[in-house]
């Protein structure tokens, strides 16, 4: 599947995955965790919880993104998106271990608070880099890779953290997830010397709708 794609667009794909796969551990385990763990086995309380940290993720991600969208539009070389989506994915990395180590609501809220700054960092360098790197006629089938890539990712790792976290607990599970982040940080630095400076930046291919 990988082959005939460029090593800028398949780096970003793996660790998109990486990334994903590590967020996919939490999603049929996040409620559990506040019922049991932060409020005492109280579900309404819990369910209230899980809908403010929803909240603060949505909307401080929502706010941030398009500021940073366009400073970094401002400067038309890659390396300053390189570390913006690096420091990005590092900082969703830290609010899952934030995460295993909460025991207060307001823990939670702080590590949804640096999951959405980490994302709004993230999204619009990686979409940027992405766009323009893309290969030439082969834009739908590498959007589309990653697509379903991800999905793959995502999906697997719910069953998976599904089953383990009887196995493990739930402190071990964010372990993990933030281990295999951490991962999808790291693999960004395989494409670091390839990213473009000011003079030599590719003209963006506008992107294919995914989601």
């Amino acid at each position: 599947m990988f082959k005939p794609i460029n090593k800028i667009i398949r780096t970003l794909i793996i660790s998109d995955f990486f990334l994903n796969s590590a967020w996919g551990l939490l999603s049929p385990i996040f409620a559990i965790f506040v019922v049991q763990n932060i409020t005492n086995d109280n579900a309404v309380e819990a369910a209230k919880i899980v809908g403010f940290a929803t909240l603060y993720y949505w909307v401080v991600k929502s706010i941030l993104q398009v500021p940073i969208g366009r400073y970094l539009d401002k400067n038309h070389g890659e390396k300053d998106d390189f570390w913006f989506m690096t420091i990005g994915t590092f900082l969703t990395a830290l609010s899952l271990f934030g995460f295993m180590i909460s025991y207060s609501s307001w823990h939670i809220y702080l590590s949804q608070v640096i999951h959405a700054l980490g994302m709004a960092m993230l999204v619009p360098p990686w979409y940027a880099i992405f766009s323009r790197h893309v290969d030439k006629d082969k834009e739908a089938f590498e959007w589309g890779t990653d697509s379903t890539v991800l999905g793959f990712g995502a999906g697997i790792m719910s069953a998976v953290g599904g089953v383990l976290v009887g196995i493990l607990g739930f402190r071990v599970i964010f372990f993990l997830a933030g281990i295999i982040n951490l991962i999808s940080a790291l693999l960004l630095f395989v494409i670091r010397k390839e990213i473009s400076p000011k003079e030599n930046i590719p003209h963006p291919v506008p992107p294919s709708k995914i989601f």
